[in-house]
């Protein structure tokens, strides 16, 4: 489905750019890839760059090009995985569970394939944009999933924080607000009342725990993601919230 709301922002998916260094499979399906910019130097910290588009089909990594060769220009390895997104196949293929399980499968190989390919890898930051933006801070925030989750991990040690740009952090809200005209009921498979399970593990709001930090950027005029869900991640001490005007 075209997401339909959206004309204006066009703009950021015809953005020319180098392209990667390279690009690795982390997976067997069609949508387990990630382009990699590699640091000027041995070790940086990587970043893992997770795009938006509320996570449908519509919208994948390529659009990211401009900001991750401006990350790799400031000293950072950078990937930017691709996932299953919902309106990309059937059944699991996109949404629940599939791109949670697209996300989790990146973030456990994509270090020890970038180590495989001669990279060393630092620190990590997870970094995302909307959708992205939320994947980004479910990301780091596995080891706050219950025990028997399959995305659990046992720490989240190696992550040394989140930026989150104008990011979806509140599913439920955004379930109601219709965001997207139906995205986030695309993404679970159903509202928070038919799906409440599901809304648990994946909304961060609702995982407990430590977590590493977030800073979450939102613009206080954003018509598409209001900055309202931010404020709320934020005064919940979950992350540290800067508004941009405009």
């Amino acid at each position: 489905m075209e997401p339909s709301n959206m004309p204006e922002n066009r703009a950021v998916l015809t953005r020319s750019a180098p392209p990667p260094d390279r690009t690795l499979r982390y997976g067997a399906g069609s949508d387990h890839l990630a382009d990699v910019w590699d640091a000027p130097e041995r070790a940086a910290p990587l970043v893992i760059l997770w795009h938006g588009g509320f996570w449908r089909a519509a919208f994948d990594r390529t659009h990211l090009r401009p900001m991750a060769n401006a990350l790799r220009d400031a000293g950072f390895t950078v990937a930017t995985p691709e996932y299953r997104r919902s309106g990309s196949g059937a059944g699991a293929d996109g949404g629940w569970p599939g791109t949670f399980d697209d996300v989790a499968l990146a973030c456990d190989r994509l270090p020890e394939l970038l180590r495989a390919d001669g990279i060393a890898v630092g620190p990590i930051v997870h970094v995302g944009h909307s959708a992205g933006g939320h994947l980004a801070v479910w990301a780091a925030r596995r080891h706050c999933q219950p025990v028997g989750s399959p995305w659990r991990r046992e720490s989240g040690a190696d992550i040394v924080g989140v930026v989150a740009l104008a990011p979806v952090l509140d599913l439920a809200e955004a379930s109601r607000l219709d965001l997207d005209e139906g995205a986030v009921l695309a993404l679970l498979g159903g509202g928070p009342d038919e799906r409440p399970e599901r809304y648990d593990a994946a909304d961060p709001r609702r995982l407990g725990g430590a977590a590493p930090p977030v800073v979450i950027l939102h613009g206080d005029n954003d018509r598409w993601v209001p900055i309202s869900l931010s404020r709320r991640f934020a005064s919940a001490g979950f992350g540290t919230l800067e508004e941009l005007p405009g």
